[in-house]
């Protein structure tokens, strides 16, 4: 505060009256506070993502630029900000919104962060212009910093998240789509894709977005067949493509180096080929004919022993497996499956979800392959 002297003559001396703040330095004060609150933000959001990828990834990298980030944000958080601080009259500290009050997913978690990491940021970037010209900038590329952040581990994620995914459900046309779909997802499934040949764009996109939501309320991943523009409209994972769309190459710049790709392949040269031009994963199909691929003859269980020996990315067998024929296609090297009728038309599709993964995940699969070549 401002101090101003004057003579008191009741008491015969000088007593020392406070003035007001300046209209300029009241203007300060506020910068300063909302300087404050978004260092305190940024720090505590990084912080968030930093565990994470420290606990939960267990991924150096990712945790030390979690790390260097909130150390660049410290240094600028000195005493003038912290004593400018006025929590009791803060308005903001009461309120709320229902969505800050519960996450829906760990996915849904760290993008929350992300985002007030990345609000604050640039809330600092443009206020700190008024504090210091070098904080303006400094914090102009710290925000460059997070959105990369943001994409590599997200992208990161997702493939983790393909990596441990032994069960993909392939959607097909239903009047119990989502009822179907979450029942699966309450059963353990983590990888659904989305295949509409049908019906109107209105009703895809509608039908994607739901399933997108839903898939991502349990932590799982959802891809569109085919539609790289559906797919980014309601911001899926990734997109599965045909031997018959567009090159892989062109998909990624579509989509981004973040997102998954995935290939469907019928022998090893669509294989060979899939590898070469980059997807995230492969079909490996279809395993037995099936009126999902009509007039598509099997390409057996030959081929899914040739990818066990030769696939070096993640690759599901796909096509006409069911619960009878499954433990044929896990004896010839399989560990990944995906399901379209089995799933889709059972009536308790929790329970056969959950069947499928337990033969899926038991010990003696190894052992069942390896007895093949004694």
């Amino acid at each position: 505060m401002k101090q101003a002297d004057c003579y008191d003559e009741s008491n015969n001396g000088v007593v020392v009256m406070v003035e007001p703040y300046s209209q300029k330095e009241q203007v300060q004060q506020v910068v300063l506070r909302i300087l404050d609150a978004n260092l305190d933000r940024t720090r505590e959001g990084l912080r968030i993502i930093e565990e994470w990828c420290r606990f939960g990834l267990n991924n150096s990298d990712f945790t030390r630029e979690c790390k260097h980030l909130r150390q660049e944000v410290a240094k600028w958080h000195t005493a003038e900000f912290r004593a400018a601080r006025n929590t009791p009259g803060d308005t903001g500290t009461e309120l709320s919104h229902p969505q800050e009050e519960q996450r829906e997913s760990l996915k849904s978690l760290l993008q929350a962060n992300f985002c007030r990491v990345e609000e604050a940021v640039r809330v600092l970037e443009e206020y700190g212009k008024l504090y210091s010209s070098d904080m303006g900038k400094t914090f102009k590329q710290i925000r460059y910093r997070v959105y990369t952040l943001e994409s590599n581990l997200m992208g990161f994620t997702r493939y983790q998240q393909l990596l441990r995914s032994r069960l993909y459900l392939v959607t097909s046309t239903s009047e119990n789509l989502l009822e179907t779909v979450e029942a699966a997802l309450k059963g353990g499934l983590s990888l659904v894709q989305y295949r509409e040949k049908t019906a109107d764009d209105n009703i895809r996109l509608e039908e994607a977005k739901k399933l997108c939501g839903l898939c991502h309320t349990y932590d799982a991943l959802f891809l569109v067949n085919d539609r790289i523009d559906i797919a980014l409209a309601v911001e899926a994972d990734g997109v599965h493509l045909g031997q018959q769309d567009m090159p892989i190459s062109v998909a990624r710049n579509l989509l981004g180096p973040h997102r998954l790709i995935g290939r469907s392949t019928t022998n090893s040269e669509e294989m060979q080929r899939a590898i070469t031009e980059g997807a995230d994963y492969i079909g490996v199909g279809p395993v037995y004919e099936t009126p999902t691929k009509e007039g598509k003859a099997a390409a057996g269980l030959q081929y899914v022993s040739y990818a066990a020996s030769n696939c070096p990315m993640p690759w599901f067998a796909i096509g006409g497996i069911d619960p009878n024929n499954l433990n044929d296609v896990i004896e010839v090297g399989a560990n990944r499956v995906a399901i379209v009728r089995s799933i889709m038309q059972a009536e308790q599709p929790t329970l056969v979800t959950q069947f499928f993964l337990s033969q899926l995940h038991r010990p003696q699969t190894v052992d069942s392959k390896l007895r093949m070549y004694e």
